[in-house]
């Protein structure tokens, strides 16, 4: 017990020593003082002698003239919310030396966004030039760490005075360190560890996402690979790792990459985060509103990289894309999609990550290690839980998928069942079906005899009608053929014969082609019907023939059935009619009737035919071709 009293002690007087010699530091006439048992202090700021040059124009003659040396001063309120990019500032550090100290010592600036510092450093001529900042090329410092170191020399008694002239393009958090080598290797090995489990945990967890893509094709998990790539990168820009391993040779490209990447890490989880909670089917509005917000990032980027550089810088508006991301999610949770549960512990987390990181770096709360760090350690949870998410998704998807085969197992069970059920129903049904249709097919076969035989008695009808037909038809033939060569006709019992030129046409086809057609160009004897009425195609050459070719009709310009009336008078022994006659009753003119009876006369002439008949003028040239 008293052991642990004695370690109680001794512990409270090394923190009350501790505050004492800071006390006695900042009030004596240096800031840091060289002791062995002290091998790291700290300072912001505020506890370092500094002063604000509004003109940019002082260098350091002018610090060191007595008008300007006495401006140097502590302010303890002054705060990185305070730091004016338009300004330069001038820090005074001195280093109360003790050569009999058994470490080496340095200064250390933790910012590395700084763009420009220049070190002057004391020396037994005065003091040396040391540039160093963002702006400046990896390859110029002194060690090769991320961070900013100035040696401190050791060798003599005395007080040595360091002037560091700091300019930033944005909001700079002035910490010096002043520590021992060992605490400086101690230190940085520590956090280069970290920093390597960090970055390694973000290239495995992408490259198992990359090859998870590869092997289902699904976008998300691209999206997510260059989602995790482009937090990497970043995260390098701010630590300084990505300008000490990427592009040491160009430091011009620190602010633009920066920048780059963080609008790329706002785009990539817009899009991972459209596509993991399935906004334009769940919640479609804000999925519009995710459209605009990468809209307006792009613009600011675009506007940032040509014309206003600290639009790149990070800024209070950045943690807008993952409030409504983290809203998103716990409202698709909410309604049920399951899917979404760590997605929304993930973005909680980075959502306050990037919350404390923009306030701190817009110096809105104070600087702290943890803070400082908040965004690495949000990322690297969210990364986790998103991974876990991914792999959730699967699990209740495929939960979900069997639970869906089991239902389906289920329906088919119960479709089998009910099948089976149906089927000895239907085989019921169909034996009782049967048994009726052997009933009505015996019913049939007694219809079908019964059939048969009024078939047979029909047949025999059938036979006596034909012959009843064929005879009534040959009587109407001879009917025809009597009342044509009746010679003593009227032209009106005549019109009741050929009304048309229909009934000619029909006439004409009938009594030439009685007996077969026989084609005049190569005597084939098969035809076939053309698209035309009343001609006949051969079947072999194609010639077409029409059924007043081979007859005194054939080319004629008279009305076919007027025609016909006037053959028949050259027969006929009915009351002979005048030629004006006839060309009132045809109405033909008498020109035209008497050139037609001439040359009907002349063809029976021709033919030596003086008492002719009836089908000796109608077929009297088809006689002559066949």
């Amino acid at each position: 017990m008293d052991k642990f009293y004695r370690k109680i002690f001794v512990l409270l007087c090394a923190i009350a020593s501790i505050f004492s010699f800071s006390a006695f530091a900042q009030s004596s006439n240096y800031t840091f003082q060289i002791n062995d048992q002290l091998d790291e202090r700290i300072y912001a700021i505020d506890r370092l002698t500094f002063y604000e040059d509004e003109s940019n124009k002082l260098e350091l003659d002018d610090i060191l003239s007595s008008s300007i040396s006495g401006k140097l001063k502590i302010n303890s309120d002054f705060t990185k919310h305070q730091f004016s990019t338009e300004n330069t500032y001038w820090v005074k550090v001195a280093i109360q030396k003790t050569p009999t100290s058994n470490k080496q010592w340095l200064l250390e600036f933790y910012d590395q966004t700084i763009d420009q510092i220049t070190a002057y450093i004391p020396t037994e001529d005065g003091f040396k030039e040391l540039k160093l900042g963002d702006q400046a090329p990896f390859n110029d410092r002194v060690f090769s760490h991320k961070n900013f170191q100035i040696p401190v020399a050791n060798q003599t008694e005395g007080i040595d005075t360091y002037y560091f002239k700091i300019k930033s393009s944005q909001k700079a958090d002035v910490r010096i360190a002043f520590r021992s080598y060992n605490r400086f290797i101690f230190y940085a090995l520590n956090e280069y560890f970290l920093y390597g489990i960090f970055y390694g945990m973000i290239l495995i967890i992408s490259l198992y996402n990359g090859l998870i893509y590869l092997a289902i094709k699904e976008v998300k998990y691209l999206y997510y690979v260059f989602y995790l790539m482009s937090v990497g990168i970043y995260a390098a820009c701010v630590d300084g790792i990505a300008f000490q391993y990427l592009w040491p040779d160009h430091p011009g490209w620190n602010q633009p990459a920066s920048g780059l990447f963080s609008y790329l890490i706002v785009i990539f989880a817009l899009l991972f985060s459209t596509h993991f909670l399935n906004l334009k089917r769940r919640f479609p509005s804000m999925h519009r509103s995710f459209q605009v917000i990468l809209l307006v990032k792009t613009m600011l980027f675009a506007a940032g990289i040509a014309f206003f550089p600290k639009l790149l810088e990070i800024q209070i508006y950045d943690i807008v894309p993952f409030f409504l991301i983290l809203f998103s999610s716990i409202y698709v949770w909410v309604k049920g999609y399951s899917v979404a549960r760590l997605f929304v512990i993930a973005y909680a987390i980075l959502f306050l990550g990037v919350a404390l990181k923009v306030m701190v770096h817009t110096a809105i709360i104070p600087h702290s290690t943890v803070l400082y760090y908040s965004l690495h350690i949000a990322f690297l949870m969210e990364m986790l839980l998103l991974t876990l998410a991914l792999g959730d998704r699967v699990k209740i998807l495929k939960e979900n998928r069997d639970r869906a085969l089991l239902r389906s197992l289920r329906q088919a069970e119960a479709n089998a069942k009910l099948k089976d059920k149906v089927n000895r129903e239907l085989e019921q049904r169909v034996n009782e079906r049967t048994q009726e249709l052997d009933k009505k097919n015996q019913l049939l076969l007694e219809y079908n005899q019964q059939i048969l035989a009024k078939d047979e008695e029909i047949k025999r009808m059938n036979s006596m009608l034909d012959k009843d037909i064929w005879k009534l038809k040959s009587q109407i033939k001879e009917n025809l053929q009597a009342r044509i060569t009746n010679k003593r006709m009227s032209y009106a019992d005549f019109q009741k014969i050929f009304p048309d030129s229909t009934s000619c046409l029909r006439y004409l086809e009938q009594v030439k082609w009685e007996n077969g057609f026989t084609c005049k160009a190569c005597e084939h004897k098969k035809s076939s019907k053309s698209s035309k009425i009343f001609h006949r195609r051969c079947s072999r050459c194609g010639h077409i023939e029409s059924a007043t070719a081979g007859t005194i009709f054939h080319g004629i310009r008279l009305p076919i059935e007027k025609a016909f009336y006037l053959s028949y008078t050259v027969i006929s022994e009915h009351d002979k009619l005048t030629l004006d006659e006839l060309s009132k009753l045809l109405d033909l003119r008498v020109n035209a009737i008497s050139s037609f009876r001439v040359k009907v006369k002349l063809q029976l002439e021709m033919k030596g035919i003086h008492h002719p008949e009836w089908e000796d003028i109608v077929l009297e040239r088809s006689h002559e071709l066949n």
